[in-house]
């Protein structure tokens, strides 16, 4: 099963990269963004990508104009997340054969990331949006819409979001904060995993 849950290293330095990813994959968790306000992002993206080969979908969040895409993928990245959604950094994205996942928080914005050419809507922060918010939503968007719950969604509330329509999650310091050990981050990303599987029905 594709697990749509994308882990959030905030934080990371390229000294952990490696090794917080491959537990991360270890645990069945297939999509990773590293926030281009941690230390040395692509740094720690180039490792990730590294040894995530087929394994892993890699990619950079907080990703707010076009010259950060074009970095991204002048080194191999695959996925951009933002916080904000921005018809020219989705076009970007698009247009270079990345996946897009941009932050919406109102029916207007998730249309116009659609329109863009957004693969999935990043909905942020999710604690404000409510699980009401996104049934009202699934309502009026196209059918098949990807949604993504980040900002308040976790391990206690997937089915809640499940039962709302969400597709997956974007999960932060839930998985991954600096100074978490390696088997702390291995250890969360099981438990999140399943919580997921039982959720979703895996």
């Amino acid at each position: 099963m594709q697990r749509e849950i994308i882990a959030i290293l905030r934080g990371i330095t390229p000294d952990q990269a490696e090794e917080v990813a491959t537990v991360l994959i270890d645990a069945g968790i297939s999509k990773i963004e590293v926030p281009l306000n941690s230390p040395q992002p692509f740094d720690s993206i180039q490792k990730i990508l590294k040894i995530a080969g087929e394994r892993a979908i890699v990619g950079a969040g907080t990703v707010l104009t076009v010259e950060d895409v074009q970095q991204l993928s002048s080194i191999g990245g695959q996925m951009v997340v933002s916080p904000d959604c921005n018809p020219e950094v989705i076009a970007a994205t698009k247009a270079i054969g990345m996946l897009s996942y941009p932050g919406v928080m109102t029916p207007s914005e998730c249309f116009a990331a659609l329109r863009a050419g957004a693969d999935g809507l990043k909905l942020f922060p999710a604690s404000l949006i409510g699980t009401a918010g996104l049934s009202a939503m699934r309502a009026v968007l196209p059918e098949g819409t990807k949604t993504y719950a980040v900002g308040g969604a976790g391990p206690d509330n997937f089915a809640q979001w499940q039962q709302a329509g969400a597709a997956g999650f974007g999960i932060g310091t839930a998985i991954f904060k600096p100074g978490f050990s390696t088997d702390e981050v291995a250890k969360r990303a099981q438990e999140i995993v399943a919580a997921y599987d039982r959720a979703y029905g895996a």
